[in-house]
């Protein structure tokens, strides 16, 4: 397989290194990067790294790849991804596939000139065998018709810190927190309800990461701690007096178009961290953690437990979906096998994202019906609907 690269980042660089384990002859024919953090990952890895260029376009007019990838900042994906359809190649994004509401109905009319089938995501927890089983305690009835949702995602304090010295720190290249690192959520469990949000509200802010909390001298533990995770493009040493737009903490409500709800929670600096669902249903209920990696299933009527399921995965891979996903993109790609989630999810749970910190910041419920009008407007030219 033959890739050209678009931003080249540690997270990248471990997606390259997945899709290396399932194709045994994938050569980086050429990479877009002014400073490539995971460059020395990737070498590390067996994989050589071919020409460098100065823009997208420039590498496309040289090279024929059988794949670009995007893992460029947030906020530069819809151009790049644009050069990448503009010159006839297929395209993996990294989440979140855009910024904005602007930018989502841009990548929206783009979808309808170029089709949907030629921009793939990396929405790698659908991959993971965790939400698979829970789409499968789904289809065998064990849960019934979704009624409401409560979820969460806590992420320890180093990788709080993380998001203070990087490059996400600012919402002009990542876009707001709740979807810069959310979005996998909030796709998922809409996948789940299997209909769209209808309506948003949410309440947060930035109380862990402030001056006020600074340690006077920063230990040889804290500064294990707030430093362990490294950043790479446009980084600082600053955690607590960081010059970040971004909050810390978040809570939101969604309310669907099927009537269901969910309450979702994330925080930055939780030391025994968890990524948690309960699913309730009317015949039954679902909990899992994708940190913890338990998943358990209930029967309403009998309290009978259906099932109860450990699994072996860590973070650093997704538990273990990275894997399963580049294994099964590159069927896709050979074989047109179908995914697990396409472009369309990822921009519809981005958007709602992107609502839902409105909704934060205005401090009002937004309803959606209208949002979605204009991006199925938007679509109107999509030859493949979704």
């Amino acid at each position: 397989m033959r890739v050209a690269v678009a931003g080249l980042g540690y997270r990248m660089a471990n997606v390259l290194k997945s899709f290396h384990k399932a194709n045994d002859d994938l050569t980086i024919v050429g990479l877009v990067d002014p400073v490539p953090a995971g460059l020395e990952q990737v070498e590390q890895d067996g994989l050589k790294v071919g020409p460098r260029f100065e823009s997208v376009d420039g590498m496309l007019k040289q090279v024929k790849p059988d794949l670009l990838t995007v893992g460029s900042p947030n906020a530069l994906h819809l151009d790049h991804i644009r050069s990448g359809l503009q010159h006839g190649v297929k395209v993996f994004t990294e989440k979140p596939v855009v910024i904005d509401e602007q930018q989502t109905l841009e990548m929206a009319r783009l979808l309808g000139e170029f089709g949907i089938d030629r921009v793939l995501v990396g929405l790698v927890l659908r991959y993971s065998d965790l939400y698979r089983d829970l789409r499968n305690a789904q289809a065998q009835g064990q849960i019934g018709n979704v009624v409401s949702i409560e979820a969460s995602e806590h992420i320890a304090p180093y990788h709080g810190a993380f998001f203070m010295r990087d490059w996400r720190r600012y919402q002009q290249y990542a876009g707001p927190y709740i979807l810069e690192k959310c979005c996998h959520d909030i796709d998922l469990y809409a996948s789940v309800v299997g209909a769209r949000a209808s309506a948003v509200s949410s309440f947060g802010g930035r109380k862990s990461f402030v001056p006020d909390n600074a340690p006077a001298v920063m230990s040889n533990v804290e500064r294990e701690q707030y430093y362990r995770k490294p950043s790479g493009w446009n980084s600082t040493e600053h955690v607590f007096d960081s010059d970040a737009d971004i909050i810390d903490y978040q809570t939101a409500l969604i309310e669907y178009e099927t009537g269901a709800t969910m309450a979702f929670h994330a925080n930055l600096n939780v030391p025994n961290q968890f990524r948690r669902f309960c699913v309730i249903g009317a015949k039954g209920m679902a909990e899992g953690d994708f940190v913890r990696n338990n998943f358990a299933v209930h029967d309403a009527a009998s309290g009978e437990k259906l099932v109860e399921k450990r699994y072996a995965g860590v973070e650093d891979d997704h538990y273990g979906a990275d894997d399963q996903m580049a294994f099964d993109i590159t069927r896709n790609l050979r074989e047109g096998e179908p995914l697990p989630v396409g472009i369309l999810d990822a921009l519809e749970a981005g958007l709602t994202a992107i609502k839902i910190d409105e909704a934060r910041r205005t401090r009002k419920t937004i309803e959606l019906a209208e949002i979605w009008n204009g991006f199925d407007e938007a679509l109107r030219m999509t030859p493949s609907g979704h």
